[in-house]
C-alpha cells in the first residue's frame, strides 16, 4: 500500500464530524500562511508590492481551485448556479464566517459581512488590506473555468468604502 492509500485510509476511518473539523482547519492554516507571506512581502516591498504579488497567486489560485473543485465534486454544467456550488466549497468561501449567497439561475450575489483578515490587521494597528483587485482576479478567473460570459462585478470591497458590516460584495451574472 502506498503512503496516498494510507492517508486515504487514515481520513476514511476519521468520524465525519472530526474530518469536517479537519478540512476547516487546514482551511484556516492556509490562511494563516498566506497572511503571514503577505505581512513578511509588505514589510520588505511595501503594502503595493504585496498587493501586486497577492494578486498575481490568487489570479491563478482561481483557476487551478474552479478546475480542482469542479474535477472533485463532478459538476459538468458551466452555468452561474454550477459555478456558486464549487465557489461555495472553495477555500476562500467556505470558511467565510458571516456570508450570504443568493444564486439566481442568471445573477449570484455574495457578501463578506464580517472579514477576519480585515479585522486581524485592524487589530494589529494595521491599515485595511486593499484587496479588491486581488479577490476580483481570483473571482473572476474562477469565473471563467465555468462559462466565458460569467462575468464578476464589485460593488463593496477596500480600499474602497464600506459599511461595518458588510466588507465586500460581489455580483456575478451572465453577459448573454
Amino acid at each position: 500500500m502506498n503512503a496516498r492509500e494510507m492517508d486515504r485510509q487514515t481520513l476514511m476511518a476519521m468520524p465525519k464530524e472530526r474530518l469536517v473539523d479537519l478540512m476547516f482547519m487546514h482551511i484556516r492554516n492556509m490562511w494563516a500562511v498566506d497572511g503571514l507571506y503577505f505581512l513578511g512581502i509588505e514589510e520588505r516591498f511595501g503594502t503595493e508590492g504585496a498587493t501586486e504579488i497577492d494578486r498575481n497567486v490568487w489570479e491563478i489560485m482561481g483557476k487551478i481551485e474552479a478546475r480542482r473543485l469542479r474535477e472533485t465534486m463532478g459538476i459538468k454544467e458551466n452555468d452561474i448556479s454550477a459555478m456558486m456550488r464549487a465557489l461555495s466549497a472553495s477555500s476562500w468561501a467556505l470558511d467565510l464566517e458571516e456570508r450570504k449567497i443568493e444564486v439566481g439561475e442568471e445573477r449570484a450575489v455574495v457578501k463578506n459581512t464580517n472579514c477576519r483578515v480585515q479585522k486581524t490587521r485592524l487589530d494589529k494597528g494595521l491599515e485595511e488590506f486593499p484587496c479588491r483587485e486581488v479577490r476580483w482576479d481570483y473571482l473572476k478567473t474562477f469565473a471563467r473555468e465555468f462559462n466565458d460570459n460569467i462575468v464578476v462585478e464589485c460593488s463593496i470591497c477596500p480600499p474602497g468604502d464600506h459599511e461595518d458590516d458588510l466588507w465586500c460584495e460581489w455580483i456575478i451574472k451572465m453577459t448573454k
